[in-house]
């Protein structure tokens, strides 16, 4: 399975994507099994998975069979979304022109392994700790009763997926002649989604040579 990327929207910069998901965390994960297609949005952890590799970590209920499936087949996909938002023709300079939609995506695919009791406690802390932060004071996981801590690991499975290979799409106006993409961006600005638009000028329109 891979996704459709014309090359002015393809993005390589491994550093790039990996700051992408890191930021857009929350993500989509789908796999298949013998149900059919399972897809599940949940948090991710992106972690260094050693010698370069890449490893997402992530839990789901253990009521939802999604987990069932990962361990009957663990190729699976999550996909990073960023910011995105509506097009008008009517902010470019060059026409004729048609309304689009921008955005950016990552697809991060892989197989999954099931994660011990030890594993899991970790991911739970990590991910409380991540979201916590800004808290005063924080949600703490040790600060749980015992058997209700342990209820709590009992009803969620954990998993890490190996990255075997990322795929990074981000559709921000490269395509349009002279102006258009920085009026775009303007006008994102000026409608409140200034994410987009920054994203935007961090990739610029590139050659079509």
């Amino acid at each position: 399975m891979t996704i459709y990327i014309p090359p002015l929207f393809r993005v390589e910069d491994r550093r790039a994507l990996v700051d992408f998901m890191e930021r857009h965390a929350f993500a989509t994960l789908v796999s298949a099994g013998a149900l059919g297609i399972h897809v599940s949005h949940i948090p991710f952890l992106v972690e260094d998975g050693g010698e370069g590799g890449l490893r997402l970590v992530g839990h789901v209920a253990r009521a939802n069979d999604h987990w069932k499936a990962l361990e009957d087949d663990p190729q699976a996909i999550a996909i990073f979304n960023g910011p995105h938002g509506y097009v008008s023709p009517t902010w470019y300079e060059h026409h004729p022109s048609v309304p689009t939609w921008n955005y950016a995506v990552v697809h991060a695919h892989g197989r999954a392994r099931p994660l011990g009791e030890a594993q899991l406690a970790a991911l739970l802390e990590r991910l409380s700790a991540r979201y916590e932060a800004g808290n005063a004071p924080p949600w703490r996981m040790d600060a749980l009763p015992e058997e209700f801590r342990r209820g709590m690991m009992n009803a969620v499975a954990g998993f890490a997926i190996e990255v075997e290979r990322l795929e990074g799409k981000f559709k921000l106006s490269q395509n349009r002649p002279g102006r258009d993409a920085e009026r775009v961006a303007e006008a994102l600005e000026a409608r409140g989604e200034s994410e987009l638009a920054a994203l935007m000028r961090v990739h610029p329109a590139r050659s079509r040579g």
